[in-house]
């Protein structure tokens, strides 16, 4: 009799896999003054940071729709974990080794944000294709983990540096890329199916031409808009509205805003067969909604900072839900399909703060009229959730 394979390990490597990019995507934009006192790196170089990391991870999603298949899951997973850890450790290494520490930085970011872009890729599929029930809500409950690497590399990297002084923050960026180097060895050894079997996906062709993958598009690129405009810029508009320090900010904006995006992922995990998909994001839509509405329209820095935490307690869904609805309705969509979401999700989240900046910056610095703009998001994802329900079928639930 054959041994049962234990996709609990999966699950774990997965959760783990989210909590990695969190730590990429988080932990360098915490080191920016640092980087700048340290290296004498001008602040319009560091902007090039986030620029280049998330550029690089819509590469690694639009050339993932072409190779993950064929090098396999397994092979691509862990040498996401790899670059991951590898990226980081050379972030604190290669300044000091070559002659310019800014190009260093940047080779750094490079590595870890190809690592990133293939978890972000690989990881949902990977946990489709595990055999478990209630697949949506195995789907919101792994991408909160996201939201919780996200708080514990803000709050732990906090008091690290309050504990120890910035000035070590090398050592904490070895102890960081530890946790993908230990990943990497729960996902050599985990069990990982194929979401499709071999020869029965979907072409790339084929996905295009497929009307309702554009509108899973649409969905996908509204998800990381809404979620990408206020978690960049909750920390500015925490300090701008209520006048605390930066520090503060950080913890009172992004933190609030990740925990309430992680609560909302880990409820609806728990009570997903219990509910309808679509009526919770159409819900979470309409609240998201209202949410920058009153963050950027109310006059009290409290009732602001509300819908600013708020905000993230709607968002939490959209996300995942998005990737669910895909997976439903395209269910041979492959792992191109999961490529070509992530590819969407991030050009929302790469265009959303830019155009929130841009804007506030012509409104003369009022960073609300840049969220009031954003309000555009959730609107056009609430109308894309009803053209859904309206030419696709009714309802998708758990059931379905």
């Amino acid at each position: 009799m054959s041994k049962q394979p234990n996709y609990r390990r999966t699950l774990v490597a997965c959760y783990l896999g989210f909590v990695t990019q969190a730590i990429t995507a988080n932990f360098a934009p915490l080191l920016f003054l640092t980087f700048k006192n340290t290296y004498d790196i001008t602040f319009e170089k560091i902007a090039m940071i986030p620029l280049v990391f998330y550029l690089t991870q819509l590469l690694v999603d639009l050339a993932a729709t072409r190779f993950a298949d064929k090098i396999g899951y397994r092979i691509c997973v862990v040498v996401s974990q790899i670059l991951s850890s590898a990226g980081l450790v050379l972030m604190a290494i290669l300044p000091e080794l070559l002659p310019s520490p800014f190009a260093s930085i940047l080779i750094s970011v490079v590595l870890y944000a190809v690592g990133s872009g293939l978890i972000e890729v690989l990881v949902s599929p990977i946990v489709e294709a595990c055999p478990f029930e209630n697949k949506d809500g195995m789907m919101s409950l792994l991408h909160s983990f996201y939201c919780w690497g996200a708080m514990s590399v803000i709050l732990g990297s906090t008091l690290f540096f309050s504990l120890f002084g910035v000035e070590n923050w090398k050592i904490l960026t070895f102890l960081w890329a530890s946790v993908p180097l230990y990943n990497t060895f729960n996902f050599i050894s985990c069990p990982i199916e194929r979401l499709v079997k071999d020869g029965k996906s979907m072409s790339i062709s084929s996905l295009l031409r497929t009307p309702i993958f554009w509108l899973m598009i649409l969905l996908m690129v509204c998800s990381g808009a809404s979620e990408a405009s206020m978690a960049q810029w909750a920390s500015a508009f925490t300090e701008a509205a209520i006048g605390v320090s930066k520090t503060v900010g950080d913890l009172a904006g992004p933190c609030l805003f990740a925990m309430f995006m992680g609560i909302a992922r880990m409820m609806y995990g728990k009570f997903s067969e219990k509910l309808d998909l679509t009526r919770v994001m159409l819900a979470c839509g309409i609240m998201c909604a209202c949410c920058y509405l009153l963050a950027s329209l109310s006059s009290l820095p409290i009732l602001g900072l509300a819908g600013c935490a708020l905000c993230g307690l709607a968002v939490g869904i959209m996300w995942p839900g998005s990737i669910s609805i895909s997976s439903l309705k395209c269910p041979k969509g492959g792992t191109a399909m999961f490529a070509f979401l992530a590819l969407a999700g991030d050009l929302g989240a790469m265009v959303s703060p830019t155009m929130v900046g841009t804007l506030s910056e012509m409104a003369g610095g009022n960073l609300k009229t840049g969220l009031l703009s954003a309000t555009i998001f959730p609107v056009v994802l609430v109308i894309g959730l009803l053209v859904l329900n309206k030419k696709f079928g009714r309802t998708i639930s758990t059931t379905s």
